[in-house]
């Protein structure tokens, strides 16, 4: 499996015969929008910075062969994904070419209880003889068993760093690294980095840049680092 990173949410995942990209927003990189040779996209929630209303058309266009998976709020929100994408739910597994898809989850993590609540459906991919990739959207409510590699969700308006530290004990992933960070500075990022790999439990913790491309074995461990920058992102 390789993994690139688009800053904040934005992953793309090759992981046996398929490219899937996972979360392309707002706070994601240019480059998240240029690919191409796309097998699926999949959208975890409605808000911005998991699927930029703007650019996500254009992407879509450009990749006519990619299937596309999107929670229901983000298809009755969004009309790029209406006549395009099939709803993503949790508990239902997709079959991807060789890979396999499984929707987790169902909400999204509290912000406030004076806003209304919305969908949140986070994902597993993974392949015979492969790892298998955690990416929970925003929610820290669901460990599904059997992760390998664990995208954390690092700093949000709903998450305070003692939920995230419980959330990766719960996951249990051979591997962790950060997504969801585009709010931190670059000290901010630091500390909560460091928090998470004392008090996170028995795990190999990868502190990637925004713009990061690597490889993982089928257990989960990061075995070679293609790319690795600290850029502006957008």
């Amino acid at each position: 499996m390789i993994i690139e990173r688009f800053g904040h949410a934005a992953l793309l995942v090759e992981c046996a015969d398929q490219r899937v990209l996972i979360d392309p927003g707002s706070y994601s990189a240019a480059g998240a929008f240029a690919l191409l040779d796309l097998t699926a996209i999949v959208v975890t929630h409605q808000h911005a910075d998991h699927a930029d209303p703007e650019r996500l058309p254009g992407l879509l266009e450009a990749n006519p062969g990619a299937v596309v998976h999107a929670e229901r709020g983000a298809l009755e929100l969004l009309p790029a994904l209406a006549n395009r994408a099939t709803e993503l739910r949790a508990g239902e597994r997709i079959a991807l070419g060789s890979a396999v898809l499984v929707g987790v989850g169902g909400q999204h993590a509290v912000i406030h209880s004076d806003l209304p609540s919305i969908g949140n459906v986070g994902v597993t991919l993974t392949a015979r003889g492969e790892p298998t990739l955690f990416h929970p959207g925003d929610a820290y409510d669901v460990a599904p068993d059997g992760v390998d590699i664990l995208a954390v969700p690092l700093a949000a308006p709903w998450a305070k760093l003692s939920e995230t530290v419980e959330f990766v004990r719960h996951v249990a992933a051979r591997s962790v690294f950060a997504i969801h960070d585009s709010a931190l500075s670059t000290q901010s990022r630091a500390m909560y980095w460091r928090t998470i790999e004392r008090l996170g439990g028995d795990a190999i913790y990868e502190p990637l840049a925004e713009l990061a491309r690597f490889e993982v074995s089928p257990s989960g461990c990061v075995t070679g680092r293609l790319l690795d920058t600290h850029v502006a992102q957008g």
